[in-house]
């Protein structure tokens, strides 16, 4: 049991980490296209913060969606 907690937790992590990563990687490529307010300045907490937030959640709504699609066409 404690075995299948922590694969449980690393397959999350994983999932998690991958989810930032692809987020930013599209925040950071779309910025120089990205209105002047939107455009993150490094070490400040601006607007730009919250758009790249923002790219990194729906991300993570296309991980989940895929995932739930997929677990739903492997019980049929």
């Amino acid at each position: 049991m404690a075995g299948e907690n922590k694969l449980f937790n690393t397959k999350h992590w994983l999932k998690y980490l991958a989810v930032i990563l692809i987020g930013n990687l599209l925040y950071f490529g779309l910025m120089p296209y990205l209105p002047a307010g939107a455009r993150h300045r490094s070490f400040h907490v601006d607007a730009g913060t919250l758009v790249d937030l923002w790219f990194c959640l729906v991300v993570y709504g296309i991980f989940e969606l895929v995932e739930f699609l997929w677990n739903r066409a492997k019980r049929r």
